[in-house]
Order: C-alpha cells, then structure tokens, then sequence
C-alpha cells in the first residue's frame, strides 16, 4: 500500500526521524502535503525549512491539547506518533512526553475518525520496568493499544540516520584517540538504519493486520559497544584507546550531578538505557512488516565513515 502524504500527520516531526519520514512522503507525490505537529514555533520552522515540494503543514500544538490535535488530524487517516524523551526535567516529564501525550493523540484520533496510529517505542520498554523512562513508555504503549482506535507499536534500539545525535556521536568515539567508555563497552547495541525504519512505518500503515501489535524491530546484527566503535573506527583507519568507566562509578557521578545541577547532561534513567543490552531477533518483526535491513557495515559506511552527511546537511529526496 502506498500512503498518500495527504492522509498523514506525523507529532514530532521536527526531530531527524520525523523530517526524514516527511521527505520521503513528499518525494512519492500524492494528492498533496502531509500534516506536522509540533510544540514550539522554533520546532515549526525547522520543519517549514523542509524542501518543496511537498513541505507539510504545520500545526503548532501542546502535545497534551485533545481540541487542538483533534482539529490538526481533520482529515487525516493515519497518524505517526514519534513524541517521545530519554531524559526528563523539571520542564519535561516523562508522564506528560509518554502517557499523557499518547492519550490526548489516541483521543484526537478517536474523535477525528483515524483509522490507525503507528507508535515508534524503545526496545525493552514495559510497565513494570525498573527503569523510569522504559516503564512510562511501555505504560503509553499499553494504554495506546487499548484505546478504540487500531494502533501499532514499533520498538527501536539506536537509530543511526543522516546527521543525528547518535550517529554524530559514533562517528566522534570512531575517531577518538583515547576513548572512555561505560562499563567498558560490554553492553549489547543492536543498530538500526533510519531508512530502515521509515520503511516501517509506512508498511505499518498499510498492513492493518498489524493492528494491536508491539513489535520489536532493531538492526541485523547484536554486538558489544567497544565493538561497535572498533567497527565504526576501521572506517577511518583508527583504533582507539579505551578507558573503561565502572557502571557504579557512573551511577555515582550522576547522582552527584543530578544534586547539585538542575539540568545534568545525564540523569539515571538515560544512563540505565544506555546500558540496556539490545539483543533480539529482529527477522520476526521484519517479516511482518515486508522490509529488508541493512546490513551493519552498510549503515556504518552510509551513516558515519568519512563520506556521510555531517550535521545540517542531510541528503535531499
């Protein structure tokens, strides 16, 4: 099934994985833009910077306000829901970004007459997780899935896309000289290809057998974090140093921080997803969802070797 942009609205779709689902909807044609909310005037125009044509509309909306949402989504059949923090503030709850964001969508969606709600997750995410952050986003996963409008959950591990946060970092530790790492890069990271996912989604959207299912959905391959960066770092002819960091030692340091910052750069909850081992098999989810994975050494090369997209300058459709 093709999806016509005009039938989509995407929440939080000035992120890097939200612009990327957007072009590439705008590049398939259709009978004309697809939807964008967003919470910020800022956030408005990183999405109005999005090239012609097929630049979305976009709806500047607290991702709490059912009225608003309902109204955005008129007319619209599908709906992508990619709002979602790792780490919460004073400003920013993990109740409100996850459980109260993804009620107020499935409400909206309820009254506007959505067909089907595709919801991007974490991997290891469920209610009764001991980690904050994995326990609110499997308590929205539950409650989007019991809601009257047919949904679908996808749950990722690392996304590696074209000038994101994660895959600026990886090429970063790639290049490093001397590198410290958590734990000394013994957890398991399973990477995926943004592209990869886009196509997920979209097949999602289209499969309405899908519909009350979570899916686990990550890269093909299962491998530890030094790993990772030693294969990353082969790109660029380098072998790091590592230095590694004793997990308790930074659980200690963020506790520290979190008592005397009000902003910490890192907080418990973003440490211990971070050191969530990622080890699935993801063909199930694959299969059901009709796409085919990149293979890691491609993802690397395509994402974070010499040649990808730095920042800010992410390929056009």
């Amino acid at each position: 099934m093709t999806i016509d942009p005009a039938h989509l609205l995407v929440t939080g779709a000035n992120g890097v994985l939200g612009r990327h689902l957007l072009r590439t909807l705008s590049a398939s044609g259709g009978s004309g833009p697809a939807a964008a909310v967003v919470r910020s005037e800022g956030a408005a125009d990183t999405v109005r910077s999005l090239p012609e044509p097929g630049r979305p509309d976009v709806h500047v909306v607290d991702y709490q306000d059912v009225e608003g949402l309902t109204k955005a989504m008129q007319g619209r059949r599908f709906v992508v829901h990619l709002v979602g923090i790792l780490k919460e503030s004073k400003h920013s709850r993990y109740v409100d970004a996850h459980e109260r964001a993804t009620a107020a969508v499935a409400e909206a969606a309820a009254r506007a007459g959505v067909e089907r709600i595709v919801y991007l997750s974490i991997l290891g995410s469920e209610p009764g997780s001991s980690n904050a952050c994995l326990a609110s986003k499997g308590r929205a996963e539950q409650a989007l899935l019991a809601s009257s409008v047919p949904a679908t959950v996808i749950r990722l591990p690392m996304v590696l896309g074209e000038g994101d946060l994660a895959s600026r970092a990886l090429r970063g530790e790639a290049q490093a000289h001397i590198l410290p790492l958590l734990d000394g890069g013994t957890s398991l990271e399973q990477p995926i290809d943004a592209e990869d996912v886009v196509q997920a989604i979209l097949q999602a959207l289209g499969r309405p057998e899908l519909s009350g299912r979570a899916l686990d959905l990550a890269g093909p391959e299962s491998l530890a974090a030094k790993e990772l960066v030693l294969r990353a770092a082969a790109l660029y002819g380098n072998r790091p140093r590592f230095v590694p960091v004793p997990a308790a030692l930074a659980r200690l340091a963020v506790r520290v921080l979190a008592r005397f910052m009000e902003a910490p750069p890192l907080t418990e909850p973003m440490l211990e997803v971070l050191l969530h081992d990622d080890r699935i098999d993801p063909l199930p989810a694959a299969r059901a969802l009709g796409i085919e994975l990149t293979p890691l050494d491609a993802m690397l090369t395509h994402r974070v070797g010499p040649d990808a997209p730095a920042k800010g300058k992410e390929k056009q459709p």
